[in-house]
């Protein structure tokens, strides 16, 4: 099975962490735990905090591994994906999403699904770069308000999954990736559950996808 076309094609760079340090021993947990419990159907096995784990470090390595999951995900489909095809980033017709980040771009503006994704992708690419955000040695304290800066990048990598859910579902099924991407869904929702990363009334695009997963009573 092909992985929504080319599985090299990403949509920007992805970051890593140095073997041998703790942040790659909890990335190599995760990743590991995730193939255990997907053959169990037991996804919430995966996601919860190990035991003498930091919350912290835990949500950081996760945000990392979503966001470089979610961008080959989206980089696959960005031939489907244009300016022409998609001239408004929404998640059905009755989800619209403007693009702001509080220092480049102040006031929402309207532009496309790929545009929108460009600018959230980088947005959140330079958080992960950031070491006084997402510091890299262990020790490093995190800042203050970390939780919150997860949970808006949790709420806004939501919406990728709603536009390609709502406007490109039928290419993802031509191409046989259909069980793949709600796999990866799934996981990203148990995530969400586990740590409340994202308030209820912002997962109604996909609420029906979420009903169907049989997982609706966690929120």
């Amino acid at each position: 099975m092909r992985l929504f076309g080319d599985k090299q094609k990403t949509f920007k760079p992805k970051k890593n962490y140095n073997k041998g340090t703790k942040f790659y021993q909890l990335h190599k947990y995760a990743k590991e735990t995730f193939k255990k419990t997907l053959g169990a159907g037991d996804l919430g096995a995966c996601v919860r905090l190990p035991e003498g784990e930091d919350n912290d470090e835990w949500l950081a390595v996760n945000t990392v591994d979503f966001f470089n999951q979610i961008n080959l995900l989206y980089g696959s489909l960005t031939e489907f994906c244009t300016p022409d095809s998609c001239p408004v980033m929404t998640a059905g017709p009755q989800f619209e999403y403007h693009w702001a980040d509080g220092v480049n771009i102040k006031k929402p503006i309207k532009c496309s699904a790929s545009e929108y994704v460009e600018h959230l992708m980088t947005w959140v690419q330079n958080q992960l770069d950031d070491e006084k955000i997402f510091p890299s040695r262990v020790g490093v304290p995190f800042p203050k308000d970390f939780r919150e800066r997860v949970k808006q990048i949790f709420r806004r990598l939501f919406r990728v999954y709603g536009h390609i859910y709502h406007s490109h579902l039928d290419q993802v099924i031509s191409l046989d990736a259909e069980p793949h991407l709600n796999t990866c869904f799934k996981h990203f929702i148990f995530f969400v559950r586990e740590f409340q990363l994202i308030d209820k009334k912002e997962l109604v695009p996909l609420q029906e996808l979420i009903l169907s997963f049989r997982i609706s009573n966690i929120f």
